[in-house]
């Protein structure tokens, strides 16, 4: 007998949510994602349009939903006896948003589901876990150069398309009840175009990610430069060398050591990206948007001071940014 799909729930169909989403949806498994205002009107009039360096494909239909109409459809489905809970459910927004999502999940989250945040902000999933008692709430973290070029239309700068997941340290007694469901998940992952990895460290894995995308909108909003800065010698590429070991000194610091020299490692990431590209962050920020900057680059600071970790860059660059964006 064939076994059924897994029902993936995408919240934020964003650069993050809606390249993840959108490969999966375009290798026929089960996606539904929450959407809001213009991108979700365009989604559902034209469907969800994806431009990657290698080619171009379209979902239509796409599934998507209000946080309300879908909150709605699961409280319905649970009255008449159907299981319309996701099994999984990838958490894409914005650090800002998470205490948004707390409620949408209670309400939506069957018993067995799992709860996977796709974040830049480090340690999210632990955050989360202690709002939602009895869900059981991994970590992850993706790498990806993609937006919303406009309305329905995500927009891939690349095509490294990696999700990386797993539980933490104090999950593992977990491990054996959950490993079926956590293969079949990176096993969706790689069956649609995307890198899925289990990890067997995702504290040390997160926190490698952290390690470049902190620097990079770091670098960016403090010079006002895009990635094609940093690739280049000189001292904008020395200072996202110089915070990225900082960070490498934090996970010495908190026991999670990355086991080899990081700073070449980000480089390279940074070699294969678009010169033009800039952060979300930057985008945030030069929009007048809420954005991520408290957890990707204030947070760093007061970090080294719970583990006395000295963080002089970081301090710099928070000083000046905390002047010039109020």
């Amino acid at each position: 007998m064939k076994e059924e799909k897994l029902k993936y729930l995408v919240i934020g169909a964003g650069g993050t949510g809606g390249a993840i989403g959108s490969h999966m949806a375009n290798a026929e498994h089960d996606v539904t994602f929450i959407a809001r205002g213009r991108h979700l009107a365009a989604m559902r009039e034209n469907g969800l349009k994806v431009s990657r360096p290698d080619g171009e494909f379209v979902i239509d239909p796409v599934k998507a939903f209000t946080t309300e109409e879908f909150t709605e459809l699961c409280v319905k489905s649970k009255k008449e006896g159907e299981g319309l809970s996701p099994d999984v459910i990838f958490v894409c927004v914005k650090g800002y948003s998470i205490k948004d999502t707390i409620p949408f999940i209670k309400a939506v989250a069957g018993p067995d589901t799992i709860v996977i945040p796709i974040l830049n902000i480090f340690g999210t999933g632990s955050q989360m876990q202690k709002e939602l008692p009895g869900i059981t709430v991994t970590d992850g973290c993706i790498y990806v150069a993609s937006e919303i070029s406009e309305p329905g239309h995500i927009l891939m700068k690349g095509t490294i398309l990696r999700v990386v997941f797993g539980l933490r340290k104090d999950q593992k007694q977990l491990s054996e009840k959950l490993m079926p469901i956590l293969e079949r998940i990176r096993d969706d992952l790689c069956s649609s175009r995307i890198e899925g990895i289990l990890s067997d460290n995702i504290e040390r894995d997160t926190l490698r990610k952290f390690s470049y995308v902190s620097p990079q909108g770091a670098c960016g909003l403090y010079y006002d430069v895009p990635v094609g800065a940093v690739q280049k010698p000189g001292e904008i590429r020395d200072c996202f060398a110089g915070l990225i070991r900082e960070i490498s000194d934090l996970a010495d610091a908190m026991g999670i050591g990355f086991g080899e020299d990081i700073v070449p490692v980000n480089l390279d990431i940074t070699a294969g990206l678009s010169p033009d590209m800039t952060t979300s962050l930057q985008r945030d920020v030069a929009a007048g948007k809420d954005s991520e900057i408290d957890g990707l680059i204030y947070e760093v600071v007061r970090m080294g001071e719970k583990y006395g970790v000295s963080t002089p860059l970081y301090e710099k660059i928070s000083a000046d940014l905390r002047r010039k964006i109020q």
